[in-house]
């Protein structure tokens, strides 16, 4: 009975502390300019359990974080490292990256921490390496049973921040014959969460000879891909 206690009483400081943690961390967050005098920005791939290749694409996101540097005048650190959902050390980066082709699970913390790291300021990016979908929309509805994820329209800015795409979403692998789509998770006006389906931006930023895309193809990907980052750290809200 003790041991349950103490057990309970652990579970109840460990979620007061990241709801304090999360309460300043979204006041530092700061999604405010790209300017370059503002010091380093930082990326993170996220881990998670069940399976799935949480891994892939391993020169994508340091690509995504040079073409930014280089096209955008950002100074994004590209020594990304990897952080797991469920660990506080999330709250360091207000970009996170999360792609795969397959199982995702969430236990009930990693959900919450998922949660309250979202809500205190952060960012999820979720591309779909194929075989992720029926996994990630029943996982992200442990972290926001309220929600659901929707289509956002092509006039919508992250489709037009640096880059224009007028038809949303580029197509960069042809997997089962479906146009690409834009899903968001918007909480209280926010955009917390985007999601690429049957686009495989993650691919498209990897180093050409992995996946021999066209130069074209590549080009489009990154572009993309800057424009979620711009649209982050520029602070645009819905």
């Amino acid at each position: 009975m003790t041991f349950k206690i103490n057990k309970t009483l652990r579970r109840i400081a460990d979620f007061t502390f990241l709801f304090v943690l999360a309460s300043l961390t979204s006041l530092t967050f700061g999604f405010t300019s790209l300017d370059k005098d503002d010091g380093s920005f930082k990326i993170a791939v996220l881990k998670y359990n069940g399976g799935g290749d949480w891994y892939s694409n391993p020169t994508s996101v340091p690509n995504l974080a040079k073409f930014c540097n280089t096209l955008l005048n950002t100074n994004i650190d590209t020594d990304i490292p990897n952080v797991d959902v469920g660990s506080i050390e999330i709250f360091n980066y207000p970009f996170v990256h999360m792609t795969g082709h397959g199982n995702v699970v969430f236990n009930n913390g990693e959900a919450q921490n998922l949660r309250t790291y979202l809500i205190a300021g952060g960012f999820l990016h979720i591309s779909d390496n194929y075989g992720m979908d029926k996994f990630i929309r029943s996982e992200m509805k442990k972290v926001f049973p309220e929600l659901e994820f929707i289509e956002l329209p092509f006039d919508h800015e992250i489709y037009h921040q640096t880059f224009n795409f007028k038809k949303g979403l580029p197509k960069i692998h042809e997997h089962d014959k479906k146009a690409p789509q834009g899903f968001g998770l918007i909480y209280e006006g926010r955009l917390v969460c985007f999601y690429d389906y049957e686009c495989d931006l993650g691919d498209g930023w990897e180093d050409a000879e992995v996946h021999n895309d066209s130069k074209e193809a590549r080009e489009k990907a990154l572009q993309m891909g800057a424009n979620i980052v711009e649209y982050v750290f520029n602070g645009v809200r819905d």
